[in-house]
């Protein structure tokens, strides 16, 4: 049987078996295996439980469930709550302030958890509620929440960027970087779809003469400056040459769990318990799904599966942009259907030969890949952040939290553009604080 043939039925069984709802790192590990023992016979499967140790047998991995303790920490706490209020009172007179205000929220929870359920799952429990009390439209009030949890796989530290940079042997530190310009802007293509839908709308959330004081705005800023210090303090540690990446997440995590202490006053074992609890059933997931795809990767390697495809891939005779737009279209389907850290794991190292031939760079191709999995997000039928949205407000319509997400979806989409047209805006920063890349 040739490689195509072999790829084809590879891939349809994948597909299948990811779509019935069956864990994916469970599905990927039988999938290896069972075709291995197929195409190799019994005596191939000697090596499997080393290349699934082997998957998991790096230090780097180690930062994964730190900065998941950073997410579990922080969003135990009434963080998401103090950092919208904070916002809102000095956005409150712009049109859609409110939403405006947890998109701020969200990119700030974003820098700490790296996480987008959890930034989506932390802000969306205070914010839908609250903007649904104000009378914003539901599709505004759930979709921005759904497209601000995104940016917690874009805007540093990101478990995203951590998995592409395991994959691909890429910088961590400068995928990070990468990511900052491309999140704010973001952000910002965000917040201007916000404002320009309200207004053309006519919607006011407040009274014409209702104002905040100065003083009740001052008095917000201290609810916010902790979140900023965090920030501050993992980034220093990182790029200062204090810390690598892995020895960083463990100060972000430190200086999280010293914020819910100190200030949310969460002495109580049952908060430490959820905390704990979360931390460890995200990590090992995360875990789980990186060591099955190792050894997925194995046996599409092994059966020649990924050369066959880099192969024909490359014997393509098309513009180079043209290959970008063709995997670009490959990616949001993947995301569709199958979760970011699988997507990457198994698509990343198959990807980067290609990418790199055609003369892109690696660390702009990780911001890229991240934003499609945004994308995979808040989009059916996987759509992770509008299941979690649709769990905080139950009465909305699936299909109106859906079409909320649209123009969102819309924006990521402008930002790949952009992205492509001004690729510096990903690699300024990361070439200009660390130098060219090797």
């Amino acid at each position: 049987m040739s490689p195509a043939m072999e790829g084809g039925i590879v891939l349809v069984v994948t597909l299948l078996i990811l779509l019935s709802g069956a864990p994916v790192a469970f599905g990927l590990g039988a999938i290896a295996m069972v075709f291995i023992a197929i195409f190799e016979g019994f005596s191939a499967l000697n090596v499997a439980a080393e290349t699934f140790y082997g998957g998991l047998n790096d230090f780097t991995l180690v930062s994964i469930p730190m900065f998941v303790m950073m997410g579990a920490a922080i969003g135990s706490s009434p963080a998401g709550r103090d950092l919208y209020e904070a916002l809102d009172r000095w956005f409150y007179r712009l049109p859609g302030g409110l939403v405006i205000s947890n998109l701020g929220a969200c990119a700030l929870f974003a820098a700490l958890t790296g996480s987008s359920p959890a930034t989506c799952a932390a802000i969306g429990r205070m914010g839908i509620p609250e903007m649904r009390r104000r009378g914003y439209p539901d599709d505004i009030a759930t979709g921005s929440i759904c497209a601000g949890g995104t940016l917690g796989i874009l805007i540093p530290p990101s478990i995203t960027f951590i998995l592409y940079g395991i994959a691909t042997e890429t910088s961590i530190g400068r995928l990070f970087l990468a990511g900052v310009f491309p999140g704010l802007m973001l952000t910002s293509l965000f917040i201007m779809w916000t404002i320009f839908t309200l207004w053309k709308r006519g919607f006011h959330a407040y009274a014409a003469d209702f104002r905040y004081t100065w003083k009740q705005k001052f008095e917000a800023i201290p609810k916010v400056a902790p979140f900023l210090a965090i920030v501050v303090g993992v980034m220093y540690v990182l790029y200062g040459g204090v810390a690598t990446p892995s020895e960083a997440a463990g100060v972000g995590a430190a200086l999280c769990v010293l914020l819910a202490v100190v200030i949310y006053r969460m002495w109580r074992p049952g908060s430490w318990w959820q905390i704990l609890r979360d931390t460890t059933r995200e990590s090992v997931m995360i875990l789980m799904i990186i060591a099955a795809a190792v050894l997925f990767g194995y046996m599409l390697t092994s059966l020649y599966l990924t050369q066959t495809l880099a192969q024909a891939i490359a014997e393509m005779e098309v513009n180079r942009w043209v290959l970008m737009f063709m995997i670009n279209i490959f990616l949001l389907v993947c995301g569709f259907f199958i979760p970011p850290a699988a997507v990457i794991l198994m698509t990343a190292p198959i990807l980067l030969p290609i990418i790199t031939a055609a003369g892109f760079d690696p660390i702009w191709f990780g911001v890229i890949i991240t934003i499609n999995m945004e994308i995979g997000l808040i989009h059916p039928p996987v759509g992770l952040n509008i299941y979690i949205v649709n769990s905080i407000a139950p009465d909305v319509p699936l299909t109106r939290i859906i079409w909320g997400t649209l123009p969102f979806v819309a924006c990521m989409m402008l930002e790949i553009v952009i992205l492509c047209i001004f690729p510096d805006i990903a690699t300024w920063l990361p070439t200009y604080l660390m130098g060219p890349g090797i």
